[in-house]
C-alpha cells in the first residue's frame, strides 16, 4: 500500500457516564461511587491510502461510527493519533488543521436529521465554500447548482426546503454538501441505511462514480455487508471496538479467517430454502460496559478457548495484505 492518506494509530475512545443524584448522595455519605466507562473503541489502527476505499463493518454497537468521527474530527479521541499525509494533526499549525478540516467530510445516516430545515438548498451546500472562502457570495448560485447536477439532482430546485424533496434526494443533498469544500477523503457512516433498495443501487453507483471522476478516498461505515462488498478495496471487521481482521475485500469473502467474521457473513440474508441450525451460546454476550481483561471472543466461535479469556490475541499477518486476531492463527496453539 502507498503511503497512507489518513492514518489513526492506537485510537481509543472512552464515554463515562455522569452521575445521578443518588449516587453523589451515596458519594457524600461515604460510599465509593461507580463510573460506568463505555469503551466505544479500543486501540484501533487505521491507514487507508489515496483513492482507496475500505469498508467498515461490524453490529450495531461495535464502535464502527465513533471510529468514523474520530477519523472526521468529530470526536477527539481518549489517547491516540491522527495522521494526515504523514504528519500528527496536534502538531499542525491551525491554518494546516483548518485545510485538513475542510479535506476530510462526513456524510451521515439520516439524510433527514442532518439538514437543515430551515435552510433552503442553495444555502446547505452553499454555505460552507463562501464561509471558507472557497467561492464568492456571487458565485454561490451558479456553484451549487453544478455541484446539483453532479449529484443528479434537478438544479431548479436550488431553492427547495428539505421537507419537500424524497429521502434519496435528501441523501444526494447532503453528498453535495460535503463536496462543496472540495474534500479529499469521505467518512460515509451507513450512508444508505435510510434508503430502499432501488435508490441504494442509485446512490451507490454515483459513490463509484465520485470516486472515478474526483479521485475521492472512502472510508465506508456499513451494516449491509453486500453494499461493502460491491464497493470496498479492502475491509476492516470490528467487534467491541477493536479491529479483529483486516483484509481485500474478495480474499475477506471468499475465506474469513476470525469467527467473529464468519459468523457475520453466514448471517448475510440469501434466497434459498432449507433449515438452519444454530449453535448454542456459550456463556452471556461480553459488553463494552467496563469489559472484562482479556479477548472477547465471540459467543458463537466453535473455537472458544480458555486462552481466549486469560489473553488477548494480537492482530498478524496471516497472508499478504490480510490480518486476523485470533489464537488459532498462533503457530503454538
Amino acid at each position: 500500500m502507498s503511503e497512507p492518506l489518513i492514518e489513526l494509530r492506537g485510537v481509543s475512545k472512552r464515554f463515562v457516564k455522569p452521575l445521578d443524584t443518588a449516587t453523589r448522595i451515596a458519594g457524600a455519605l461515604g460510599m465509593a461511587p461507580r463510573h460506568e466507562i463505555v469503551h466505544a473503541v479500543d486501540g484501533v489502527d487505521i491507514a487507508v491510502a489515496k483513492g482507496e476505499v475500505v469498508g467498515l463493518v461490524g453490529e450495531s454497537g461495535c464502535g464502527k461510527s465513533t471510529l468514523g468521527r474520530i477519523a472526521v474530527g468529530l470526536l477527539e479521541p481518549s489517547a491516540g493519533a491522527r495522521r494526515w499525509r504523514g504528519r500528527d494533526l496536534s502538531a499542525m499549525t491551525p491554518a494546516e488543521r483548518q485545510r485538513v478540516r475542510l479535506a476530510i467530510q462526513m456524510i451521515f445516516q439520516d439524510p433527514y436529521a442532518s439538514l437543515n430545515p430551515r435552510l433552503r438548498v442553495q444555502e446547505i451546500i452553499g454555505e460552507a465554500p463562501v464561509v471558507h472562502g472557497l467561492i464568492t457570495r456571487s458565485q454561490q448560485k451558479d456553484y451549487v447548482a453544478e455541484l446539483m447536477g453532479r449529484v443528479g439532482l434537478n438544479a431548479a430546485l436550488i431553492r427547495g426546503f428539505p421537507h419537500q424533496f424524497s429521502g434519496g434526494q435528501r441523501a444526494r443533498i447532503g453528498i453535495a454538501r460535503a463536496l462543496a469544500v472540495r474534500p479529499e477523503f469521505l467518512v460515509c457512516d451507513e450512508a444508505l441505511a435510510a434508503l430502499d433498495v432501488s435508490i441504494q443501487a442509485q446512490v451507490l453507483n454515483l459513490f463509484i462514480g465520485l470516486r472515478a471522476d474526483l479521485g475521492l478516498t472512502y472510508l465506508f461505515i456499513s451494516h449491509d455487508l453486500g453494499v461493502v462488498r460491491h464497493v470496498s478495496d479492502r475491509v476492516l471487521v470490528m467487534y467491541l471496538g477493536r479491529v479483529v481482521e483486516s483484509a481485500p475485500t474478495e480474499a475477506l469473502y471468499a475465506a474469513p479467517n476470525h469467527p467473529y467474521t464468519q459468523a457475520l457473513l453466514a448471517g448475510i440474508p440469501r434466497l434459498e430454502s432449507g433449515r438452519k441450525t444454530y449453535v448454542p451460546i456459550r456463556g452471556e454476550v461480553p459488553s463494552p460496559l467496563d469489559p472484562p481483561s482479556g479477548c472477547h471472543f465471540h459467543p458463537r466461535c466453535p473455537h472458544a478457548m480458555a486462552r481466549c479469556v486469560s489473553e488477548q490475541p494480537s492482530l498478524r499477518e496471516i497472508a499478504p495484505g490480510r490480518i486476523s486476531a485470533c489464537h488459532l492463527n498462533d503457530a503454538t496453539s
